[in-house]
């Protein structure tokens, strides 16, 4: 009698069960795979017409100048920019310099070519984890303002944006800041067409800066006559470009508890500044909210260098954890827990001690993508970091899954480019400050002058991948030595020293005699 009254109750108990635990399932599958509202899976990349014939390296094209630094597009309508389907654009910002808060419409990776400052990036429904006091006091008493995370910028560090998270920058070094960065206009995330746009949330930046360089759509002109409106030029646009000029000022006044007179000042229209503005109220480092007590007594000039500690440590500790999970755990699944939505990195650094390949006489290679910045894989973007020393050799490879673009950030160099009908598209020195397209599957290969040669390569797949031609992991190491003879009418010894006379890996050190 007790087994057959028990029976019931072990019944109901595994149905219980059963309904938590596939509960459980489904909400760390919708965190894994859908942290901004996306597929699980990441989705295929719109695809573009690539009949590219001949490549060239391309300049800045627009420039807008602000209060605080410029602003600099490259032209979207260029052929490999629409192949890649992506935006190109620099910033400088001076020192002291803040570029106000925007967002965009795509994902977008940037690298910080030159100086040092401040990131903030801010997550709809995240707390406000750090505090920072306010240099102006209120009947006596410091102001103390709460806020989300802050990272520091340094050179060399590569920073990942979703689309359409607000973020800001901030120039506290003591030279310029220089930022290069990516806008992935084909990337499914972005639901409008391909062209580039940044919604700034304050100031009156130029619309150029807002359409990337590019001018007003004609439709867009021929609505604004049609309803008796004046268009200005964009040196004389004085309507504000901002998302809150375009609100009425009393609904904003009631949307924000403020007076209609704040309101109006929120639309910045008569702001000239641009979309850099120099800041005038000295900026307060932050102490994370959970040692606010403790950090309130401390002294200013020892806030700083504990605060960059804390956040080095905390990332390299979240960069180890990684490792040591993906270790334990490579062959199951993970269950969405590992980073949340709110903690998650946004900055991943670019050492030398940290570079994937090594030659003490060839260079190095640093790769950032979905394994060390897991973020990436929601992006589907990636990046590396290239350093060449005096004739140098980056070994002769095609990428596999990915368009390549290349920006030089130090030294020059040679770089071929060759397509599918064996034609070299692109075969020119390279400087600084120029950006090339390597489309996916093309053959190219880099060659350091004598000056070396360093670039930063964003890549439009999170994990991509390259095929080597020549060195230890290349294809002609696979295949069989009668596979090659045959193949280019060459006797098997010298099919052996084809596979076999460069030994290193991916960077190859300059051979006696070398000359550029």
């Amino acid at each position: 009698m007790a087994y057959s009254s028990s029976l019931p109750f072990s019944v109901c108990l595994l149905v219980l069960f059963h309904g938590c635990f596939a509960h459980i399932d489904l909400v760390t599958n919708h965190h894994q795979g859908q942290p901004w509202g996306q597929p699980q899976q990441p989705q295929p990349r719109r695809q573009s017409q690539c009949q590219i014939q001949n490549l060239n390296t391309l300049q800045p094209k627009h420039r807008f100048r602000s209060e605080a630094g410029e602003t600099e597009f490259w032209d979207q309508n260029e052929e490999q920019f629409q192949c890649a389907g992506v935006a190109f654009l620099r910033h400088k910002i001076q020192r002291k310099g803040l570029l106000l808060p925007s967002f965009t419409s795509a994902p977008m990776l940037f690298y910080v070519e030159q100086g040092e400052g401040i990131h903030g990036a801010v997550f709809p429904g995240c707390p406000e984890t750090y505090q920072s006091q306010s240099q102006q006091n209120i009947q006596d008493r410091p102001q103390r303002d709460q806020h989300q995370k802050l990272r520091r910028l340094k050179e060399g560090d590569v920073v990942a944006l979703p689309a359409g998270v607000a973020h800001w920058i901030f120039n506290n070094g003591r030279s310029q800041l220089v930022l290069v960065a990516l806008v992935d206009v084909g990337n499914d995330a972005n639901q409008l067409d391909e062209n580039f746009r940044k919604f700034f949330l304050a100031g009156n930046p130029q619309g150029g800066v807002v359409r990337g360089g590019q001018s007003r759509d004609r439709n867009q002109r021929q609505s604004r006559t049609q309803r008796g409106e004046r268009e200005e030029e964009e040196s004389q646009e004085s309507g504000g470009n901002n998302v809150l000029s375009g609100f009425r000022d009393n609904i904003l006044a009631q949307a924000f508890g403020i007076d209609t007179r704040l309101a109006r000042k929120l639309q910045n229209e008569r702001d000239n500044r641009g979309a850099i503005v120099r800041m005038e109220h000295e900026f307060v480092w932050p102490e994370e909210g959970q040692r606010r007590q403790g950090c309130e007594e401390e002294g200013e000039e020892e806030r700083e260098p504990k605060w960059q500690r804390r956040q080095e440590s905390q990332e390299e500790g979240s960069e180890e954890e990684e490792r040591e999970e993906r270790g334990r755990g490579s062959r199951r699944s993970g269950n969405g827990l590992e980073e949340t939505f709110c903690s998650m990195r946004l900055k991943h650094r670019t050492p030398a001690s940290s570079a994937d390949v090594f030659n003490p006489r060839g260079g190095r290679i640093t790769t950032v993508n979905s394994f060390n910045l897991p973020i990436l894989q929601y992006l589907q973007l990636s990046a590396e970091r290239g350093v060449l020393y005096n004739n140098a050799i980056y070994a002769p490879h095609w990428n596999m899954n990915a368009h390549s673009i290349v920006y030089i950030t130090r030294g020059n160099g040679r770089i071929q480019i060759v397509s599918e009908n064996g034609e070299a598209i692109f075969d020119e020195q390279v400087e600084r400050g120029q950006v090339i397209t390597v489309p996916q599957n093309h053959a190219v290969v880099k060659k350091a002058g004598r000056r070396g040669f360093e670039w930063i390569a964003f890549k439009t797949n999170a994990n991509a991948k390259i095929s080597q031609i020549a060195g230890r992991v290349s294809i002609m190491r696979g295949l069989p030595v009668d596979v090659l003879a045959n193949s280019f009418g060459i006797s098997r010894e010298e099919a052996m020293r084809l596979k076999h006379n460069r030994q290193e890996v991916s960077v190859f050190s300059p051979r006696q005699g070398s000359q550029q």
